[in-house]
């Protein structure tokens, strides 16, 4: 079986994309970054969604010896020009800190009414070879925010992203729920064909064949 390495640390991250590549259809065998030795911390230096998959796909390609998948995802408001976008896991100033990060945002959009909280999720995935061949995959999830988090599940900005259509919050979804209209179930399902096709090629051919 092919082996496949998941260039996050993010453990929420690291069981959603197991979920949404196993429901594709994936029969590769998923590694997380901290099970490659090694294996770096890549600074999201692109300007682009696309540009910060890249770069930690193929870093963790060139760590691995292996096929590496990463994304890149955020939250981008509409009355904000597209903000926190690519600064999303640090809108607070601190990476990773969801808490403050959602502070900081509802703070900001305090006294906005529910006609102009729209936003989306988007995320771009990312596929790199050894060999430096690469694809990219977009999805977007578009919603309303909420003025108040709600639900347990999930992470990130999720206690406030209402997608339209629904009248729960992204934390508030299954998680089978979730990946089904997520940004990033969108980006890695249009992704998975191009990995089964390069996975494919890559593999040595069986004895006798």
């Amino acid at each position: 079986m092919p082996r496949l390495v998941l260039a996050t640390r993010n453990q929420h991250k690291i069981g959603e994309l197991r979920a949404i590549l196993t429901g594709a259809g994936l029969a590769v065998e998923l590694l997380g970054a901290d099970e490659v030795p090694g294996a770096p911390e890549v600074p999201e230096t692109g300007v682009t969604f696309a540009e910060n998959a890249l770069l930690k796909a193929h870093a963790l390609a060139r760590a691995s010896g292996l096929p590496a998948v990463a994304d890149d995802s955020g939250l981008c408001v509409d009355v904000l020009g597209g903000a926190p976008g690519i600064f999303s896991a640090r809108w607070a100033g601190r990476h990773g800190d969801d808490r403050a990060n959602l502070e900081l945002l509802l703070a900001q959009l305090e006294e906005i009414g529910a006609p102009h909280r729209g936003a989306h999720f988007a995320c771009a995935a990312a596929l790199a070879l050894p060999d430096g061949t690469e694809r990219v995959a977009e999805g977007r999830l578009r919603g309303t925010l909420r003025h108040t988090p709600a639900g347990e599940g999930g992470f990130g900005y999720d206690p406030v992203l209402q997608p339209d259509g629904d009248t729960r919050t992204c934390a508030e979804l299954t998680p089978g729920e979730k990946n089904a209209i997520s940004h990033r179930g969108k980006a890695f399902r249009a992704l998975a064909p191009q990995i089964v096709e390069l996975l494919t090629k890559t593999q040595p051919a069986e004895p006798g064949t």
